[in-house]
């Protein structure tokens, strides 16, 4: 080993406390970054394989009934490879093993599997025989939500029939990787499953022989998906097409998508953020082992090294605590990655969750980490190298001290002359300092971003389920019916006030731009499911114009005022053009509204609901319950309470864990910031302070004076990281921001406060650590002069 490495290797030891700060830091970064990008890229590839081996369709619809032979005009239009007919029933589930009903979702599959698009992934138990009635393959999170397994069976009332189904096996699909009730955002297993059966079974039961009323499609290569949508529409529109939609639009798919896009956003913001951090610590740490090295560069450059080697020397010494916590951070992110991906396999159903990370992952890890280092240290390192023999041999000249501006508008002088002394050294290194504020605003900001997530819960649980959403219960029908079906619905027991709805899928446009939208059409005298502007008020709806979600709005980049085509997807398919009478308060993503009688008059039908929201007497609540499972009518039932429970359940101990990681990230942060500044002061102003012992100052006196920097750095970075943490927190909204998602910006000083006390904690402890250096300190060798 040649002399200058072995230099490289003291020099490391000799500040191994300051360089496994700074590694912290980088490993915090490189553990987001990894943990992030290894997550998307293992449930991406996951995905694709899954989709590519259950030939997942390209295409879907939905219509209300056409014959088998309308198969074969579909498979003839431009660009389509494979066309798979079926039918597919809502249920209503009378599970054993609780008191309220589930709801289901019946869909049909050939008698011999292998051969059609969305095939099932069976897991456990066989395949279904069609010669055994009732025989379902039931979905795997369902079935493990109430102990099914092959040969148990449950009751269910399909199409107005009440029949006991039958499990032969448990299973996956591609189309329910995300398995969620319509209308909701969280799964709920327990009260929701997928369950496939035999087409002639199925067809019997649904009045369907012959016929199917959902229709998925494989496209060729190439092919274009306009076309092919516009033309599928055509064909079905006789048959009561509800307009065919993508891949991109499937509810599961895009719930999916939606993740990966904020695991996306997670790998760059809280990135940049701490490896900038480590950047300037690098640099704090490097410039002061230079400038105490000075005498040694000269000696080294005096026995024949070039200022080339003499700048290499300190890059790898740079390089060398960077490469250090980049490792650590690859192991800290495969770690982290795998709990992402457990907590992930709750909510997506694949046939397996593997968490890998790429090699290429890593390359770019330790590209990136070496690259801020890089960046971080150039001046210095190129300071290093450029500095003669012979100014080297000369001690740095000492920090000029200056009368500040508070000294000169006399704002010091009633203060103590400690706290002066505290002050004027501070101002002798103000980029220095201000840097180390920097630092603490940095890691206050990061802890406020990895908190404030719990507040915007609570906003949301508070807005969707106490204000918007006062019912016990939403019915939705079979099929959209007369009003004359909501006297059975007022009369089911315990039932005390219903509000009815319609609901219509269409097309919103405007120019260019469209999507597909779920329209709602509500009563105008609401109570219990009012619809709320972005201020929380609840909106006057008319039924001479529509309300859009905020969402919805920004898409089609319209305003309060301006007109919309809504295209109806079902019925005679009407068209008119609407004015968006206002905007709302919506975290689903896409929605409108209209009263009632507007979504009548533009359906160009009598008045039909959809279903209805209803409260009901506690007390009622089993005759309830009982009622509802007899009522052939009834598609599925929405509990509020249920969701509520779910919702709660599945973000609590999500939001927990990101909490404890976010909280020991930052923490490191503001323990490196705190550290590294404290010790460079304290070796520093070593000489300085063992002048003042001399002087007759107490150890406690010295202490504080030291401290009393920390403290004022800190006091500055507080007000200052509340600000950073409040623009990261604007970033991370916009960042997970999706068409299907929208989170609200909600800090509350309870977060404020958790965030101050955690970072003031960290570096009181930080500053301690270092104050105890000060009681050792060697008088007699630090004041001797140098040469």
């Amino acid at each position: 080993m040649r002399a200058i490495d072995r230099k490289l290797v003291r020099d490391l030891f000799t500040m191994k406390s300051q360089a496994i700060a700074i590694a912290l830091v980088i490993g915090c970064g490189v553990s987001a970054f990894v943990m992030a990008l290894s997550t998307m890229t293992s449930l991406n590839t996951t995905r694709a394989a899954y989709y590519q081996e259950q030939r997942f369709g390209d295409i879907f619809a939905r219509l209300k009934r056409a014959p088998n032979a309308l198969a074969d005009r579909i498979a003839e239009i431009p660009g389509v490879l494979r066309v798979q007919t079926r039918v597919e029933v809502e249920i209503i589930l009378d599970m054993p093993d609780m008191e309220e009903p589930a709801s289901g979702r019946l869909i049909s599959v050939l008698d011999e599997p292998g051969h059609s698009l969305n095939e099932v992934y069976l897991r456990t138990g066989r395949w279904i025989d069609p010669a055994k009635p009732g025989e379902v393959i039931v979905s795997e999170a369902f079935a493990a939500a109430h102990h099914l397994h092959p040969g148990d069976s449950f009751r269910a009332i399909v199409q107005g029939n009440r029949m006991t189904l039958t499990v032969a096996g448990t299973g996956l699909s591609p189309e329910y990787i995300y398995e969620v009730r319509p209308g909701e955002l969280l799964p709920d297993n327990l009260r929701f499953g997928v369950m496939w059966m035999a087409y002639r079974q199925l067809a019997q039961l649904s009045d369907l022989d012959g016929s199917f009323n959902s229709v998925s499609l494989q496209l060729m290569r190439g092919a274009s998906v306009p076309d092919v949508l516009r033309r599928l529409d055509t064909l079905i529109a006789p048959y009561g097409g509800a307009g065919s939609y993508t891949r991109e639009d499937q509810i599961s798919h895009r719930m999916v998508s939606d993740e990966m896009t904020q695991l996306r956003a997670m790998a760059t913001l809280p990135t940049s953020i701490f490896l900038g951090v480590a950047a300037f610590l690098l640099n704090v740490v490097l410039a002061r082992l230079i400038s105490t090295q000075r005498e040694q560069i000269a000696m080294i450059k005096a026995f024949g090294y070039s200022g080339r080697e003499v700048g290499l020397h300190y890059a790898k010494l740079a390089g060398s605590i960077a490469f250090t916590g980049c490792v650590a951070g690859i192991a800290g992110g495969t770690y982290i990655g795998q709990s992402l991906t457990r907590m992930y396999s709750r909510f997506f159903h694949l046939p397996v969750m593997r968490h890998e990370v790429e090699l290429w992952q890593i390359a770019v890890a330790i590209l990136v980490t070496l690259g801020a280092a890089g960046i971080g240290v150039f001046k210095t390192v190129r300071k290093a190298a450029a500095l003669p023999p012979a100014e080297a041999m000369r001690p740095e000249a000492p920090v000029a001290a200056r009368i500040t501006w508070l000294e000169k508008f006399g704002v010091l002088g009633r203060l103590s002359q400690s706290k002066k002394i505290s002050i004027r050294n501070l101002a002798a290194r103000p980029l220095r300092t201000l840097l180390s504020i920097v630092g603490i605003s940095m890691a206050l900001g990061v802890l406020i971003l990895g908190t404030f997530t719990e507040d915007i819960v609570n906003v949301v649980l508070d807005t969707q389920f106490q204000r918007a959403q006062r019912q016990d219960f939403s019915l939705a029908l079979m099929e959209p019916s007369s009003e004359d079906v909501l006297h059975d619905l007022e009369n089911l027991p315990g039932v005390g006030r219903t509000e009815v709805f319609r609901s219509v899928s269409t097309r919103i446009r405007s120019g260019h731009r469209w999507r597909r939208v779920g329209l709602m059409g509500y009563e105008g005298d609401r109570v219990i499911y009012p619809v709320l502007d972005m201020d929380m008020k609840p909106i006057a709806m008319r039924d001479d114009g529509i309300l859009i979600s905020k969402t919805l709005a920004e898409i089609l980049h319209v305003r309060p005022g301006d007109s919309v085509q809504v295209e109806v997807l079902e019925g005679r398919r009407p068209v008119a053009n609407l004015i968006v009478r206002g905007l709302v308060n919506d975290f689903a993503g896409l929605s409108a509204y209209m009263r009632i009688e507007g979504v009548w008059r533009l359906l160009e039908e009598g008045p039909t609901i959809s279903g209805a929201h209803v409260k009901i007497d506690p007390q009622q609540r089993t005759r309830f319950y009982r009622e509802v499972k007899n009522t052939p009518a009834i598609a599925a039932v929405n509990s509020k309470g249920a969701m509520l429970q779910s919702f709660r359940d599945t973000m609590a101990e999500n939001l927990l864990t990101m909490k404890l990681f976010n909280v020991g990230f930052a923490c490191i942060i503001a323990f490196g910031v705190v550290y590294n500044s404290a010790r460079i002061a304290a070796s520093e102003r070593s000489r300085e302070f063992a002048t003042l012992r001399v002087l007759g100052f107490s150890r406690q006196e010295v202490s504080r004076l030291f401290l009393g920097e920390v403290g004022s750095v800190l006091a500055a970075g507080l007000p200052i990281g509340l600000l950073c943490g409040y623009g990261f927190a604007v970033l991370a909204v916009v960042g997970l921001q999706t068409e299907s998602q929208r989170f609200p910006l909600v800090i509350l000083r309870s977060t404020y406060a958790f965030a101050l006390s955690v970072i003031t904690v960290a570096s009181v402890i930080s500053s301690l650590w270092v104050r105890r250096k000060l009681d050792k300190l060697d008088l007699i060798g630090v004041l001797k002069a140098r040469d």
